[in-house]
């Protein structure tokens, strides 16, 4: 069987999306459009009211801005591609495309997933300490914990990169994924890749479950000080805000701990397709409608936004 390894950079893989193995394609890639032009839409919304409005000028809508600039490079690293490829009817992808595509995306995975931990740390704070919130996140704590998120994923995602794509692969070489990712293109590696896989696993154990263990922590805190809010309206405040943010960790969560804890014998390349179309293109284009429709702050910053952009020029007498 004819090998080759890291050093062929001229060499393509196919990538056998979830739209090939569809029995809608053009239906399902109306979907994927409406989806992704969703998300650009929401999220760069978001990211223009966050930025612009002063009142929104605080940790938590930083942490949340922070949130939707992932989402938005996140889809952008698969959907244009998977888009394009179906209208070409191209589907290959070079060495080095992938490469990159794996570190893109593991980097913006990483970085989500701490970044929802420190989001629960800023709610903590914000309903535990509220006269201490702005001690405990000041802007030199939240350019920490951002710089931290970004630093740690950047480290893991070329680590993981570089040994993935070290192994020698065998033709033919198509990659039944939407995307570039470890376990899939692990399959086609020809040689040992057993302690690899223990490696990633204990890797995806430990990046998934220690940010999970802080969400817990800081909502079973959370939950035990609403418990004891003397007022009805304070206890739905923090409650909104808060369902907002684990109806976001529990999908991301979910998605992530299917694709990276749970053993190889639970996967098939059509449940893994469907996983990555939902934590690639669908959650991100729901993040930002999750955060906003139920957030009054955001909804006015939003219609002040777009009250400036529509009103009408007048001129000058």
């Amino acid at each position: 069987m004819e090998l080759w390894n890291s050093s062929t950079w001229g060499s393509s893989f196919i990538l056998v999306g979830i739209l090939n193995d569809s029995g809608a394609p053009d239906l399902l890639c109306a979907m994927i459009t409406f989806l992704y032009m969703l998300a650009l839409t929401s999220n760069g919304l978001l990211l223009l009211v966050i930025t612009t409005d002063v009142r929104l000028q605080v940790p938590m809508y930083f942490l949340l801005g922070q949130l939707s600039l992932v989402d938005l490079l996140f889809t952008s690293v698969v959907t244009p591609k998977t888009l394009l490829d179906y209208l070409r009817r191209e589907n290959s992808i070079s060495f080095g495309g992938c490469a990159l595509q794996m570190f893109l995306a593991l980097m913006l995975g990483s970085a989500e997933d701490l970044l929802l931990a420190f989001m629960a740390y800023d709610r903590y704070v914000a309903i535990c300490h509220p006269l201490n919130y702005m001690i405990f996140m000041r802007p030199r704590v939240c350019w920490l914990t951002v710089a931290t998120s970004w630093i740690l994923a950047c480290l893991t995602a070329l680590g993981h990169t570089m040994y993935t794509m070290h192994f020698p692969f065998c033709m033919s070489l198509e990659i039944r994924h939407l995307l570039c990712e470890i376990p899939p293109l692990l399959k086609l590696a020809c040689a040992d890749t057993s302690r690899y896989l223990l490696l990633v696993y204990v890797t995806g154990v430990t990046f998934l479950l220690l940010p999970l263990s802080a969400i817990v922590a800081s909502y079973i805190l959370i939950l035990s000080t609403v418990l004891h809010m003397p007022s009805n309206e304070g206890k739905k405040k923090a409650l909104v805000t808060c369902s907002s943010h684990l109806t976001v960790v529990g999908m991301f969560y979910g998605a992530a701990t299917f694709m990276y804890v749970l053993p190889s014998s639970f996967h098939s390349p059509k449940q893994d397709n469907i996983i990555s179309v939902f934590y690639t293109i669908v959650t991100p284009a729901l993040n930002p409608l999750i955060y906003s429709l139920r957030n009054k702050e955001v909804m006015g910053a939003l219609r002040r936004v777009l009250g400036k952009c529509v009103l009408p020029v007048h001129p000058t007498q």
